[in-house]
């Protein structure tokens, strides 16, 4: 595998080399950016002009990674040549919440089964359940095959995402590319680094991914109790209070993050389901354990790789982490290339949510405020 990476800035341009030294080899190109960059048709058709070849896919985000460094309002652009595996790429579009399970199965199905090792999903973020989509998908998928993926973002002001598709951006889109052949390699994991605190409390009415009580209060009542000052910043400020989830005694809770908030109905909507029955606590930020997370995320894939270099890293960690780490935002993607070492390309993006097992062999979900690693290496 051969991986080109690239940044454009408005102010300076591309780098750190001129684009397009794959050229026609690469099959495929990923790119992130701001809603606004990637609706920036001409600069989106640089990229197509550069690797002909390729399919151009990508998302909106909440912060770019290119190697160790994240920024803001660039597009972040990784050519990917297979040399001895092969991609296939399919999208929907989302017409309500309610389609994302269907979504997820007409993804599906819509990739052939044979020699399918992986499937890297990228999803609008605020029309879809996220939790659906995943199990739409992975209902349908062949057993050995894992799922990872991410919902794009609009920074911290949740009113536009977009999914790039062919070197076009859409609203209500979810992409799928299926990886394909023996000499594939993949290494996934998903890490946080939350404190809980408070009380675990009931959730005793819900509707998918809406919460409206807990232990038979108002849902949104209680958040902004907890919220104090920052209750005025929400849904935003929501990503600094997630809450965790749980079924049962024992079983590791799955983190969720508020997309917008229903005063008339006093409701919460969160990326993946909240269901009646579970019990939700809620979570604060450990500035020293979200890094840790990031580094024991990368550690994992690590390990499924036999410890050999990746030849790529996908990182999206979540809108949350970023608004907590501020300046130190760099330290987890640092983290990440300590493990991994210095000829991994890394890039990915922040965003409203993750999908990934927690490790090989766990079940894929939906998470919020996790950094979600996938790794890619042919043999």
């Amino acid at each position: 595998m051969k991986v080109e990476l690239n940044r454009w800035a408005k102010t300076s341009g591309w780098g750190p080399s001129q684009l397009g030294k794959l050229g026609n080899s690469a099959q495929l190109v990923l790119a992130f950016g701001s809603p606004a960059i990637l609706q920036d048709r001409p600069l989106i058709a640089q990229v197509q002009a550069a690797f002909p070849q390729a399919a151009v896919l990508g998302c909106s985000t909440a912060g770019e990674i290119c190697g160790t460094q994240v920024t803001d309002d660039s597009l972040v652009v990784a050519a990917i040549h297979l040399e001895r595996s092969r991609v296939q790429c399919t999208r929907v579009l989302l017409r309500e919440v309610a389609d994302s399970f269907a979504a997820g199965e007409a993804l599906a199905r819509s990739l052939p089964p044979d020699d399918l090792k992986h499937v890297f999903v990228l999803s609008d973020g605020l029309s879809v359940n996220g939790s659906e989509l995943v199990r739409g998908l992975t209902k349908n998928l062949p057993e050995a095959v894992s799922v990872t993926g991410g919902l794009s973002g609009d920074g911290g002001r949740f009113q536009e995402t977009y999914v790039l598709w062919k070197g076009v951006a859409e609203r209500d889109a979810v992409t799928a590319m299926g990886f394909y052949g023996p000499a594939l390699w993949i290494g996934y994991a998903s890490f946080g680094g939350w404190d809980p605190f408070g009380p675990e409390r009931l959730i005793t009415r819900s509707r998918g991914n809406v919460l409206f009580e807990l232990d038979g209060k108002s849902a949104l009542e209680l958040y902004k109790r907890y919220l104090g000052e920052h209750a005025a910043g929400l849904p935003a400020t929501g990503l600094l209070f997630p809450l965790t989830l749980r079924s049962h005694e024992g079983e590791t809770g799955v983190v969720r993050t508020i997309l917008s908030v229903n005063e008339e109905e006093q409701s919460m909507t969160f990326a993946g389901n909240v269901p009646e029955g579970s019990y939700g606590r809620f979570m604060k930020a450990n500035f020293d354990r979200l890094i840790d997370g990031a580094t024991m995320a990368a550690r994992a894939c690590h390990q499924a790789l036999k410890k050999a270099s990746p030849d790529l890293a996908i990182l999206i960690s979540c809108v949350g982490r970023k608004m907590v780490l501020k300046q130190r935002v760099e330290e987890e993607v640092e983290g990440v290339k300590d493990v991994l070492g210095a000829n991994t390309a890394l890039t990915g993006f922040y965003s409203y949510g993750e999908i990934s097992p927690f490790s090989p062999g766990a079940r894929c979900e939906l998470h919020n405020q996790t950094m979600t690693i996938t790794t890619f290496r042919e043999e």
